[in-house]
């Protein structure tokens, strides 16, 4: 399994290509289409998965870019945050036709790998973490040091200490890939991260 990261649009949204015996998942592409596109044909490989930690701007906005230059790639996003048609802060339910819907414990394959869901909501109703081998793609939920911000439509922070206390409690470690910032390990987070502290009762 290999990991890339693409820092992309004006804020340094992580983008993740996640690549399996030469398939490909592309994660949270939330802009800059040519350079992702450019960075998957360096890759090689089949594209066949772009995987939606939930649907606000600064984590879609290549979406449609990346569907009309890869249409059999299937695109994956959580029922919650596909109902923003119209929102500037969900814009893109209205803008793919194809849509298709991942839950709590839906199980997606890439190449011999196993990708699960965990619905993670507070940061968004349809926030997402996709688990992958050793990694967590933790989208807005749980940051190196931090966690999403609550106060946008939709947030809750009683909802996000309970996703994070469901992180904080899985077996063994993993490498922890945020929607933003540095990469950090679950372990290092349960030691150092106030809010997942908090959540965990430990704080």
């Amino acid at each position: 399994m290999n990991v890339k990261i693409m820092q992309v649009g004006p804020i340094g949204t992580n983008c993740y290509i996640l690549e399996e015996g030469g398939r490909i998942a592309v994660i949270d592409p939330g802009d800059e289409a040519e350079r992702i596109l450019s960075v998957l044909e360096e890759t090689g490989g089949t594209v066949d998965h772009i995987l939606l930690t939930h649907g606000h701007y600064d984590h879609t906005t290549a979406v449609p870019q990346l569907h009309a230059a890869l249409p059999e790639a299937k695109i994956y996003i959580h029922q919650a945050d596909a109902n923003g048609a119209g929102s500037r802060l969900f814009p893109l339910a209205g803008e793919v036709e194809d849509l298709l819907l991942y839950d709590e414990g839906d199980v997606l394959s890439l190449g011999g790998l196993t990708i699960e869901v965990i619905h993670t909501p507070g940061h968004s109703p349809g926030s997402v973490t996709l688990k992958a081998g050793d990694v967590l793609f933790t989208g807005d939920t749980l940051f190196c040091g931090s966690m999403g911000r609550t106060d946008l439509r939709g947030g809750s922070y009683e909802q996000i200490m309970a996703s994070l206390k469901r992180l904080g409690e899985l077996e063994g470690d993993f490498r922890v890939c945020p929607g933003h910032d540095r990469t950090s390990t679950l372990e290092q987070e349960r030691q150092h991260n106030p809010f997942l502290l908090e959540a965990m009762g430990r704080a």
